[in-house]
């Protein structure tokens, strides 16, 4: 599948998705977020593909935020929509049954912080910048920055960035735990990639149930812990399971297919 504005590549069992709109700072519109969606889609179909990589082109941006051109002059109803396709889309990145990873190559701001806190991971280049300056625009975040961010970073100082519009660099995001490491700019594709790789040697089956069962703890009126059991007790019917206690009885690498 072509995309306008994506790049995508196959590393082994990795999927790279570039956001390509350098000449806008990578902003989303609403095209980009369509897209985006439909990329996770076909990685999901794609047996192949263990882990998804999530990037911006260029070295200034990972995403700079939404296109504000595109919304300025939306009724009510048409901005509750463009929040409910963001919400979508972002939503199929956190419940993806393969762990996506953010690599933040420079700013995060708006939509792509959003962006960001709807992946699994981040690892964030030394020249990242972290922001949501939507309150200067009179809005608040719209897909789903006023509820991921309290979860990752605490109530306290959520509602401090999102009231200040204040940006923070790496180190400080890495900090407040908002990202899971920082590298070199030149390093931050390895690092993500070298994750990946120890991901991918793992039971597919089993990171799945782990992503589903993390999530049931964040959702409401969903007992995280009896998700956790109904997933654990999943894995004993599998292939994986089979081959991972054999291996590791005969002390070899396990090699899992993903059934």
């Amino acid at each position: 599948m072509t995309f306008e504005n994506l790049l995508t590549e196959k590393k082994e069992a990795t999927f790279i998705i570039t956001i390509n709109r350098p000449d806008k700072l990578n902003a989303l519109n609403k095209k980009t977020i369509r897209e985006i969606g439909e990329a996770v889609k076909t990685a999901q179909a794609d047996s192949d593909i263990r882990v998804i990589i999530l990037t911006g082109s260029g070295t200034k941006a990972f995403v700079a935020g939404a296109d504000i051109s595109e919304f300025s002059s939306f009724s009510e109803a048409e901005g509750v929509q463009l929040a409910q396709d963001g919400h979508d889309v972002f939503n199929s990145i956190e419940q993806s049954s393969k762990p996506v990873i953010a690599a933040i190559n420079g700013f995060a701001l708006g939509g792509g912080c959003e962006l960001a806190m709807s992946c699994h991971m981040r690892i964030a280049a030394t020249n990242a910048r972290f922001g949501q300056p939507e309150v200067k625009l009179g809005l608040i975040p719209g897909y789903g920055g006023t509820q991921r961010l309290p979860l990752l970073i605490g109530k306290t100082k959520a509602i401090e960035f999102l009231m200040t519009a204040d940006m923070i660099d790496a180190e400080e995001a890495y900090r407040l735990g908002l990202v899971n490491h920082v590298t070199a700019p030149d390093a931050l594709l390895a690092k993500c990639l070298e994750i990946a790789t120890k991901i991918s040697q793992q039971a597919p089956l089993a990171v799945a149930g782990i992503i589903r069962s993390v999530n049931a703890c964040y959702e409401k009126n969903t007992d995280g812990y009896a998700t956790e059991i109904k997933e654990f007790g999943k894995c004993f019917i599998t292939e994986d399971f089979t081959e991972g206690t054999t291996a590791f009885l005969g002390k070899r690498q396990a090699n899992f297919k993903g059934k």
